[in-house]
């Protein structure tokens, strides 16, 4: 770099000095000679700027790359820990750092999803999926953000790309059927599910779920077959028995679906739905004292079930108990105002009574509703649950 330096200076010299006497020329020739290797010079000290620039962005490249991998891990490790706030806030560190870097992205999408930072969610997830649309992770997690906002109309499309991009994706697949069922879209749902268990058989949850779906599309046979299943990979898998005991209760076999209701209850705290569903089977079985106990359970777990309600009335009336039986078949008329049949049993409890003005008022009531009811094609029962 010396000899640049000197061969530089010689080259502006001669730049700035007259070219008048012949002497001089044939030094000018020699420094023009020198002025050319001055311009190689020149660029070799260009170059060599640019380089030792080049290494200088490099080497701060490299440590924003430590850093971005250290953000990264210590998120994850806060992510693993449910620690979902400062998770989300390393991820986004690491955003901000390397904005290309997709980890740092889907972690970040993750992390505030986990937290239930919805918005959030939403936002980073219309972002990633702005920057990389053929991501099938990145619209995964918008249509998840988006099913957790309650906008399942939003998700459906974001988890349709996501399946198209990804065709061979368990949880893809999984997340889809969850947004049909939530929707009541049973059959949609058993299709997913269908697909999904191909891919991972021996997952409990999924064939449960598929009951459901089997069994709200009136596919009982079936349904009761995915149940099973599920209680073969799972024992202890929660309202499996209690499903099971239900798509028997549809099928007519009370007595079997008595068993499974009593499983379900047997293995952990009482549920309200098993309850009323369990007095529900034996009060059609003809054991209404049997039926009172669990009835009276269910109501007090959840006071708004008007057919458990109705169902107490009932028993207590086959009982013998009109008086006892006024007070829950009278919630249940308050409950569900339209149904006929909730005064029809009040105005046979008042008979029992003697109390006929009230029994007839109760009569004109059921005979209104009765009238206003539409005609029904049989004992056809969709399962409601």
């Amino acid at each position: 770099m010396a000899a640049c330096a000197g061969l530089v200076q010689r080259a502006r010299l001669w730049n700035e000095v007259p070219h008048a006497t012949k002497t001089e020329v044939k030094l000018a020739s020699n420094l023009r000679k020198a002025q050319r290797a001055a311009g190689i010079c020149t660029r070799a000290i260009a170059i060599a700027s640019i380089a030792a620039f080049g290494f200088t962005v490099v080497a701060a490249a490299q440590g924003n790359a430590g850093r971005v991998a250290s953000l990264l891990s210590e998120a994850q490790q806060n992510l693993d820990a449910g620690n979902f706030a400062a998770a989300a806030a390393r991820f986004e560190e690491a955003r901000k750092l390397a904005p290309q870097n997709k980890a740092a992205w889907r972690g970040s999408l993750l992390a505030h999803l986990q937290g239930k930072q919805l918005p959030a969610a939403v936002r980073l997830g219309k972002q990633a999926v702005a920057q990389w649309p053929q991501d099938a992770e990145f619209q995964h997690l918008l249509g998840l953000a988006y099913f957790q906002s309650g906008a399942s109309d939003s998700a459906i499309p974001h988890l349709q790309t996501a399946e198209k991009l990804a065709p061979g994706r368990y949880d893809i697949l999984f997340d889809s059927a969850l947004v049909y069922l939530s929707r009541n879209e049973f059959g949609s749902a058993a299709v997913q599910l269908e697909k999904a268990l191909k891919l991972k058989g021996n997952e409990a949850l999924p064939h449960l779920l598929l009951g459901r779906a089997y069994h709200n599309t009136n596919r009982t046979l079936q349904a009761v077959a995915e149940f099973k299943k599920a209680l073969q990979i799972d024992p202890r898998i929660q309202l499996a028995h209690y499903h099971l005991g239900f798509a028997y209760e549809s099928l007519g076999r009370n007595t079997d679906a008595i068993v499974e209701f009593r499983k379900e209850l047997s293995a952990g705290r009482p549920h309200p739905q098993v309850l009323y569903r369990l007095g529900h089977a034996l009060l059609d079985s003809g054991e209404p004292a049997e039926a009172v106990k669990h009835l009276r359970q269910s109501v007090q777990l959840a006071a708004d079930n008007a057919e458990a309600h109705y169902d107490l009335g009932k028993a207590l009336l086959a009982l013998g108990k009109p008086a006892d039986a006024i007070e829950p078949l009278k919630r249940a008329s308050a409950l569900k105002s339209d149904d006929s049949r909730f005064p029809y049993q009040l105005a046979r409890a008042y008979e029992k009574l003697g109390q006929k003005d009230l029994a007839q008022e109760q009569w004109q009531r059921f005979a209104t509703l009765k009238a206003s009811q539409p005609a029904t094609g049989g004992m056809a029962h969709k399962p409601n649950q």
